[in-house]
């Protein structure tokens, strides 16, 4: 009863505020929208079981080369599960392109390539059709698809497709299935088809595969790791020459493909909003605090009326938790809005496919506890004072508010306290933009402006010998160079930014020979001869590739400044040989190790993004080792992008079946290389401007309401004598101490987040002096703005009117 009566006696006095009543519920629906959005993000990827049966029993099955992970050779997988006595089932699976036919022109679209099973033992459910049959996995047999349910709803969501064919390569596959809506739609994969492992594939030296594993029942992955340690040493002892050194690495499926740098973002960014939050709990608690000063009277007659402590006390908080919950209503609405403008600007691909993020029952539980939480946090201050009222000192000040020192302390002690809230949130915000700005302004060893890049996917088996694709690449190049606007244009087995398609073994001739298992390996890439002109990849020493480099002359390579200062320190790079495993055209495996001869040295470009400064590289010419899936690049006179249907139908001259895929610029793949920072940029700078705006409007509330109850001293000073530029300083000295002392103390935080932020900083020390100091000056600055309106509102007081007042 007492609770419904103080519900119903809250629920007047706030319609009774309305202004109050909204600034408290907008400044806690921000606070609590924004915690629950991050929330929803951080739960879906972070904690939330993953949507398979037996989600704990799925782990990733890698190899290990000393202490990395690295994919798995055909040898190897097939080993694995032979001799294992943990995995219920082990599957294999890699990724690739098709051309899929269609009615205007061809279409490039993504495939998982798995074995016979791999849906089975995911737990992956089908709207339509089946699953592959182990035959399927041979072949002559592996002619049939099945098709995500994006997929499926791209090509009309037609209910009979399973039966149909549909050309895929100039060959017709067979739909067997659909997969229903799920994890898959979130990957870029549009198709499945089956895994065919040929025995020519069948060795131990070429990494290809990624594999996974489903534990037996009651078997650990520490368990699983201790059996394969022996599998991996048995095949070691058959295969020293590729297998000596390596080992098998055991790893739950959850997450072990996120990047340790995105589960500290989402860390970091929760503890961003749970500033924000602690900074809208303390506004919300000094409009309390100033609301239950001016009630003064009213509780000191409740109290005369005998009213208790407790009863007061509860009043009080139920007030609060009215206020929490009204707040954490609108701040539902704000979080759905939230979650889907973060779903809009997150860079594809950021989040692991099983997170499925939205207002789920244990995200709303958290907003019920953030809610909770709130409530105490701003309404046990408030309600403690005013319960502890004096009533014959209340009664006594009659009209008058008050001015205690006690309780304008503790609202300054408040004001203290967000804006060392403040000052943290925004010194982490000053360090990612810092960092960013330098990530920007890399030198990323190329030029941008004016390229247009795409990749070429010819299907496997169109170009088998490699006399054929020099030839077809070479006539290709000359068509592409004849068109009006392109002014160069050239192939080549990887992109500059996105990196090599390969990475290779080697051993540098005159030095001690490294066993193949245990080799360093580099980005290997082969180049037509224009490659690095077209670029703007600067030389530093010996000659670039000429059409003079071609299958019948001598073997030469080209490396980048890495290489060179790492693996031919105190050396003359020209003319040190490199001797590094054949790659043979359509061939999944290595061939014999031919010799190649530095020639050149190239300014190093980031091939793997800005951050990545350290990564050394090989380049061969295109005709000395050819490859028939290429990216390609054109180097126009005018706009890139208006060369794209020229481009398409030069293509498709050469071959009707030949789809252009991924079609962009050079500054448009330089821009995505920085999506991830540039997303955690904004959103700290989004939160701590949030938290800017909090903290100004806090001290604006409590230097206004100070002004208010200081009327009559005010008044008398001036009456004394004190011109109006004595009382704006006045005020406003007292508005910047309690910044300043925030300040100081928010310093302290700043440090310590710059210590939690070190691993995704780049070029930014841990305590950045630049940017604390910017920051500093920043919050400072607000408070200086947010009190001199109070400052000159005090200036305006009437010492007349104020004494008569009083």
């Amino acid at each position: 009863m007492n609770l419904l009566k103080n519900l119903r006696y809250s629920l007047r006095l706030l319609r009774k505020s309305p202004g109050f009543t909204a600034v408290a519920i907008i400044t806690l629906a921000l606070g609590i929208g924004a915690t629950t959005a991050i929330y929803s993000v951080l739960y879906a990827t972070l904690l939330a079981p993953m949507p398979y049966p037996n989600p704990d029993q799925l782990v990733m099955v890698w190899s290990r080369p000393g202490d990395g992970r690295n994919v798995v050779s055909a040898g190897d997988f097939l080993d694995w599960k032979a001799q294992n006595n943990v995995f219920q089932d082990l599957n294999a699976w890699t990724g690739t392109t098709f051309n899929l036919s269609t009615a205007e022109q061809p279409e490039e679209v993504n495939a998982r390539v798995t074995t016979p099973g791999f849906c089975k033992m995911m737990g992956e459910r089908f709207a339509m059709g089946r699953d592959f049959l182990p035959e399927e996995g041979q072949l002559g047999k592996h002619r049939v698809v099945i098709l995500t349910h994006k997929m499926w709803e791209r090509m009309g969501a037609k209910p009979d497709i399973v039966g149909q064919q549909i050309r895929m390569n100039g060959e017709p596959y067979t739909v067997v299935g659909v997969l229903a809506a799920g994890p898959t739609d979130r990957l870029n994969v549009q198709i499945v088809v089956p895994l065919v492992i040929k025995p020519e594939q069948i060795n131990h030296n070429y990494h290809w595969l990624l594999v996974m594993g489903r534990l037996k029942p009651g078997a650990t992955r520490a368990m699983a790791q201790a059996d394969m340690d022996l599998v991996a040493r048995h095949i070691g002892q058959e295969h020293p020459d590729t297998n000596k050194t390596w080992g098998v690495k055991v790893e739950d499926l959850k997450n072990d493909f996120l990047p340790e740098g995105t589960r500290t973002t989402l860390w970091l960014l929760m503890g961003a909003v749970g500033f924000v939050l602690l900074i809208a709990c303390v506004n919300v608690a000094n409009l309390l605090l100033a609301k239950s000063t001016v009630r003064r009277r009213e509780v000191a007659v409740r109290a005369s009326l005998g009213a208790t402590r407790r009863q007061l006390f509860g009043q009080f908080l139920t007030e609060s938790l009215t206020l929490a919950v009204a707040g954490a209503a609108a701040g539902v609405a704000v979080s759905i809005l939230l979650i889907r403008v973060l779903l809009a600007i997150m860079p594809p691909f950021t989040l692991p496919s099983e997170a499925d993020v939205r207002l789920s029952v244990p995200v709303l539980l958290f907003t019920l506890l953030a809610t909770l939480l709130a409530a105490v946090l701003f309404g046990c201050m408030p309600a403690w004072q005013a319960s502890g009222v004096n009533p014959n000192e209340a009664l006594k000040e009659g009209g008058r508010t008050g001015s205690g020192a006690g309780r304008n302390g503790l609202r300054r002690v408040l004001v203290v306290v967000e804006f060392a809230l403040a000052l943290t949130l925004l010194a982490g915000a000053g360090l990612a933009i810092h960092s960013f700005w330098n990530l920007s302004r890399v030198d990323l060893g190329v030029s941008t402006d004016h390229i247009l890049t795409f990749n070429l996917a010819v299907p496997a088996g169109r170009l088998k010998q490699p006399e054929q694709i020099v030839k077809f690449y070479r006539e290709l190049l000359e068509k592409l160079r004849a068109v009006p606007g392109i002014v160069r244009a050239e192939a080549a087995t990887g992109t500059p930014l996105l990196g090599a398609y390969n990475g290779m073994g080697f051993n540098v001739v005159g030095q001690p020979q490294i066993e193949r298992s245990a080799r360093p390996d580099s980005p290997f890439q082969s180049v037509t001869p224009g490659y690095f002109q077209t670029f703007d990849i600067r030389l530093v020493k010996g000659r670039a590739f000429n059409e003079q480099d071609t299958a019948n002359s001598v073997r030469v390579a080209m490396v980048n400044e890495n290489f060179a200062r790492r693996y031919l320190k105190g050396l003359d790079p020209i003319g040190q040989r490199i001797l590094v495993d054949q790659l043979i055209p359509g061939v999944t495996g290595v061939g014999p190790t031919v010799e190649w001869q530095i020639v050149g040295v190239f300014h190093n470009v980031r091939s793997f993004g800005a951050r990545n400064e350290d990564v050394p590289e090989i380049d061969v010419p295109f005709a000395q080792s050819p490859q028939p899936q290429t990216s390609m690049a054109v180097r126009t006179i005018g706009d890139p992008v208006a060369m794209s249907r020229s481009i398409a139908a030069t293509v498709r001259s050469m071959d009707s079946d030949l789809a252009v895929a991924e079609v962009k610029t050079l500054d448009q793949i330089a821009s995505e290389t920085l999506s991830d920072d540039r997303f955690s940029t904004v959103l700290y700078g989004s939160f701590a401007g949030l938290a800017l705006l909090l903290a100004a409007v806090g001290i604006y509330g409590v230097m206004a309401f100070m002004v208010a109850q200081r009327t009559h001293e005010i008044g008398l000073r001036m009456a004394l004598g004190a011109g109006r530029e004595q009382v704006v300083r006045l005020i406003l000295r007292e508005g910047i101490i309690l910044a300043l002392i925030g300040l100081g103390v928010g310093l302290i935080g700043a440090c310590l987040v710059g210590r939690t932020m070190k691993s995704m900083l780049f070029g930014v020390g841990v305590i950045d002096v630049g940017a604390f100091a910017t920051v500093a000056v920043t919050l400072l600055s607000a408070a200086v703005i947010a009190c001199y309106a109070p400052a000159r509102r005090a200036a305006k007081v009437d010492p007349m009117v104020a004494l008569r007042y009083e």
